[in-house]
């Protein structure tokens, strides 16, 4: 059994994850404190959605070990891991024939018949809330587009009051208003002591929102800490085999990274405003 340390939500060690026999995620550790936002990165096919699928106790474990809040994964009945943990999917069943509320109060039966359930409606109106849903609360939730789905799928994983949140391209459907809606509330999560990690393409959301990131490539870590330390330019321009261009934005201090469309040869690796490089490997344990 993976053991945990106070201040630790979510550790995992040697992590491998198979689909049909063909390994897809292999060897990786990572840990998610309590009070942080950890932004999981890296190209198309890398793994990220195989490895937080994984980490989430969805698909089994071909080797290694993952401890949720203080308990192994495997030892964890449904619904003892659905206390622990919420997450949000990258996709949403088009033919869910239920009303936007009732999908969110979906996110209270983990804590039917407890203490917790007389707290249910202020929670879901809550969620509600904070999502930006209660103009189509009473709409079925097939009739809505697409980025309102994935702010309901959200809403519910918040309803769910979990100390661990695992959210899969939360922000691929939305407006950049709902983008920045959809951060600040896993930001306040932060603050409150929520663990948070995210699986997101976009790199500039990662930048200015994440305390930590990890980058994945190839079924692997490749790099992983501080965000300002790890997303250098030549490290994403050589994960992502596209020039990046990273700087500190002069006015608002924001860490910014875009592609670089300027770049005479797409295969040379990226500039930064500083020195460019890559980070540390990831360390490995010892033992």
């Amino acid at each position: 059994m993976t053991e945990s340390t106070p201040g630790q939500a979510l550790v995992a060690r040697d992590v491998h994850v198979a689909i049909g026999g063909r390994p897809i995620v292999t060897d990786v550790d990572l840990e998610l404190g309590t009070g942080e936002i950890v932004a999981l990165v890296g190209p198309n096919g890398c793994g990220k959605s195989t490895l937080l699928s994984g980490l989430a106790g969805l698909r089994p474990l071909a080797a290694g070990s993952v401890t949720v809040a203080g308990a192994d994964l495997g030892s964890l009945s449904p619904v003892e891991l659905a206390r622990r943990r919420a997450l949000v999917t990258q996709s949403h069943r088009e033919d869910n024939p239920f009303l936007v509320h009732e999908v969110v109060e979906m996110g209270r039966f983990p804590w039917s018949r407890t203490e917790r359930a007389a707290q249910s409606a202020a929670v879901v109106e809550a969620a509600l809330t904070q999502c930006d849903l209660l103009q189509v609360r009473d709409r079925p939730f097939s009739q809505l587009s697409g980025g309102q789905q994935a702010r309901v799928a959200l809403a519910r994983a918040l309803a769910q009051q979990t100390p661990i949140l695992m959210l899969d391209e939360p922000t691929a459907a939305l407006d950049i208003h709902h983008q920045e809606r959809l951060l600040t509330i896993l930001s306040e999560r932060r603050h409150d002591g929520g663990a948070v990690l995210i699986v997101v393409h976009d790199l500039s959301l990662a930048a200015a929102y994440a305390d930590r990131v990890l980058v994945m490539k190839g079924g692997t870590m490749v790099a992983a800490g501080p965000t300002r330390e790890v997303m250098t330019a030549a490290l994403l321009s050589e994960v992502y085999e596209h020039p990046v261009l990273t700087w500190i934005h002069p006015d608002t201090g924001q860490f910014l990274v875009v592609p670089d469309r300027t770049a005479p040869d797409r295969a040379t690796l990226g500039r930064t405003n500083g020195s460019a490089g890559y980070p540390p490997p990831v360390p490995r344990r010892s033992d």
